[in-house]
């Protein structure tokens, strides 16, 4: 059973920055693509990044030019970092494979205030 476990989030103030990462059971992050997905209260589950085995990178529109999805050299962390945090960016953050999700994990709420 593959588990994930996202860190790094917490309250900042937009403008901000924070930095998320992705770690996974096995070797997971090194056999899947994997994306970054964000829920926020009321709204459903929505894919924001996502990285493929190769390193090729997509975002969602709302944060392009904003976030970047990255691996470690060793490929045991994903990395999601946001820049320039708006309060419609506030969500729990997960890490899944895309597409296909696996079993979820805990996530890691990130709360921007205005």
């Amino acid at each position: 059973q593959v588990q994930f476990v996202e860190s790094g989030g917490g309250l900042v103030q937009a403008g901000g920055s924070l930095r998320l990462s992705c770690a996974a059971s096995g070797n997971t992050l090194r056999i899947y693509p994997i994306g970054w997905y964000r829920q926020a209260p009321g709204k459903q589950r929505e894919l924001v990044a996502r990285i493929s085995r190769a390193g090729t990178t997509s975002y969602t529109d709302s944060v392009k030019g904003r976030f970047t999805i990255s691996r470690d050299n060793a490929k045991t962390m994903v990395l999601l970092q946001m820049n320039s945090l708006k309060p419609e960016d506030t969500a729990v953050y997960y890490c899944n494979r895309d597409p296909t999700p696996l079993d979820w994990g805990q996530g890691t709420q990130v709360t921007v205030s205005s």
